[in-house]
């Protein structure tokens, strides 16, 4: 299990500097823990499409669209497993996960498995139990990511602020991982629905989302997509922890590697990483760029695209100018530059991050309420995207023949199966034969983009959303289009019943979702949403929530 610290010794978050980190041999493959009465899980996400919040409860919300996952495919029908023939995952005899545990509801779904609720038959405790289709494993390398997944997850298992891994088990059809139920939702979610917090509060989260770097990098492995969505808190009492719940883009350090592939997701991609060479000061990287958002409710690098987000990554200068930043202490500053410097040999370390007067357990951290303002800009960076996504995803169904010229032959063309769809393969072969020379990480990254709904393929309409030059799909009579196909009363306002129908025909409604929405966008505050309100939504985008 490589390194393991015991109570004593366990980081507190504290100023702990850790020796430094033995050449590292990954375990054997996992074998499944006998259950115990108590808990603490790593959860497991493989690639951006099982990075689908699995884990999370169905309340939660779905990933943010700006994000770039980029590990290898696994939906090409033509590769799957077979039955006669199993594949064997884990590397050890088949186990039914229903001898010990009973499957109840569904948690959650992405492309590649389900997550249910499970209760272990011996002792009654709940957890989640994520089942992973071997169908979707396509190649050996699908395989092999998956049995690194659950490796590191039972390496990093009982460590602080990690999600505690309990068994894998696997049979003719499924690998099922079994692990700590996080009832208590995600971060943004719970600093949204408190109403206010302040710099000691923003630290102290800080403190747990860097010890968890701090624990990765001594123990061998380094993150690759740290981001606010992949921490959900393990109750819903006011003082539940902060846990890390996917390890499906870590790797295992190997010492003096330069790694290269682009992964992460766009706002919190490090420099290095788009410049495909990097190492491990990747992950302090992205912990910057958290609490960066956490202080000021927005990311520091902002663009309408992937492109010029990336662009903004790799050039702009941090804004410490716009509110709140006046108001936040220097202390709080001087951590942030730290953080994010650009040159990784420079950039300040997990373990000295933790050491910072800001962030130090009754440092310099100030009580003093943050801005009340950082909160709406919050919500409105998390919310705005799926209402916005979807409307132009309305609009793409509503154009004419003549306004989709080409595109129709093209997505047939791509469309090889005649399925309706367009899976990976199917993608990657047809921009081939058009003469692209993109990578397979690039083209997965355009898979993950077209992908609104998650579920693994491009379906006509999201063909044609990705394809159209976003001008012709904000053109008036298509914006008032969409706004009819939410006002279902033509009442001339979209009210908060009618939005939640509608974002429930696309499985994309819940509750937290609609009130955000209706929140900021209603900038008039008669809790429904006007022409005028819903056509500036849909035309902003190149300037972050709350700034000029």
């Amino acid at each position: 299990m490589g390194v393991c610290f015991s109570k004593a010794s366990k980081p507190s978050g504290n100023g702990y500097q850790p020796p430094p980190p033995q050449p590292y041999k990954p375990p054997p493959p996992p074998a499944a823990r006998p259950a115990q009465p108590s808990v603490q899980i790593p959860q497991t996400h493989h690639t951006q499409q099982r990075q689908q919040s699995d884990h999370q409860s169905a309340s939660q919300a779905a990933p943010s669209p700006a994000k770039q996952h980029l590990p290898s495919p696994r939906n090409s029908p033509a590769a799957a497993v077979s039955a006669a023939t199993p594949a064997t995952v884990l590397g050890k005899p088949f186990e039914d996960v229903k001898a010990k545990y009973t499957i109840g509801k569904v948690l959650g779904r992405g492309q590649f498995g389900v997550t249910y609720l499970c209760t272990c038959n011996s002792t009654g405790a709940k957890y989640a139990c994520k089942s992973i289709s071997k169908r979707k494993l396509v190649n050996r390398n699908d395989r092999e990511d998956v049995k690194r997944e659950i490796q590191i997850m039972q390496h990093l298992s009982g460590q602080e602020n990690i999600v505690e891994f309990k068994g894998a088990y696997e049979d003719r059809h499924s690998v099922h991982v079994v692990m700590e139920l996080c009832a208590g939702g995600e971060l943004f979610d719970r600093i949204i629905a408190k109403g206010h917090y302040s710099e000691r509060a923003a630290a102290a989260m800080c403190r747990s989302i860097v010890n968890v770097v701090n624990i990765c990098h001594f123990m061998g492995v380094m993150h690759r997509d740290l981001k606010p969505e992949n921490f959900l808190l393990s109750t819903k009492d006011p003082g539940a922890a902060l846990k890390a719940t996917d390890f499906g883009l870590s790797v295992f350090i190997e010492e003096g590697k330069v790694y290269r592939s682009i992964v992460g997701s766009a706002y919190y991609v490090a420099p290095e990483v788009l410049m495909r060479s990097y190492g491990k000061e990747i992950d302090v990287w992205s912990a910057g760029i958290i609490v960066y958002i956490l202080l000021s409710g927005v990311p520091p690098f902002w663009g309408e695209t992937e492109k010029k987000i990336f662009d903004s990554i790799m050039k702009d200068d941090i804004d410490f100018q716009s509110d709140p930043w006046p108001s936040i202490s220097a202390s709080a500053k001087d951590l942030v530059s730290k953080m994010l410097t650009r040159d990784p040999k420079k950039r300040i370390t997990a373990a000295q991050v933790l050491d910072h007067p800001w962030i130090r357990v009754d440092g310099e951290a100030s009580d003093k309420p943050i801005d009340s303002a950082v909160l709406s800009r919050m919500k409105q960076f998390r919310a705005m995207n799926k209402l916005k996504k979807m409307a132009l995803k309305v609009i793409a169904e509503s154009l004419s023949e003549e306004e989709i010229k080409g595109l129709r032959q093209m997505f047939q063309n791509m469309d090889t199966d005649q399925s309706g769809t367009i899976t990976y393969e199917e993608l990657k072969t047809g921009l081939a034969r058009l003469g692209s020379r993109l990578s397979e990480a690039e083209v997965k990254q355009l898979m993950d983009a077209a992908d609104v709904d998650g579920n693994g393929s491009i379906d006509y309409i999201e063909f044609i959303t990705a394809t159209m030059h976003r001008h012709k799909l904000e053109r008036e009579e298509h914006l008032y289009s969409a706004f009819s196909y939410f006002d279902k009363d033509n009442s001339g306002y979209i009210t908060r019943d009618e939005l939640k129908q509608a974002l429930e025909e696309h499985g994309m409604g819940d509750a937290d979702s609609i009130r955000e929405i209706i929140s900021e966008v209603d900038t008039d505050n008669d809790g429904r949403i006007n022409y005028d309100e819903f056509c500036a939504m849909m035309r902003s985008g190149t300037h972050p929530p709350g700034r000029p």
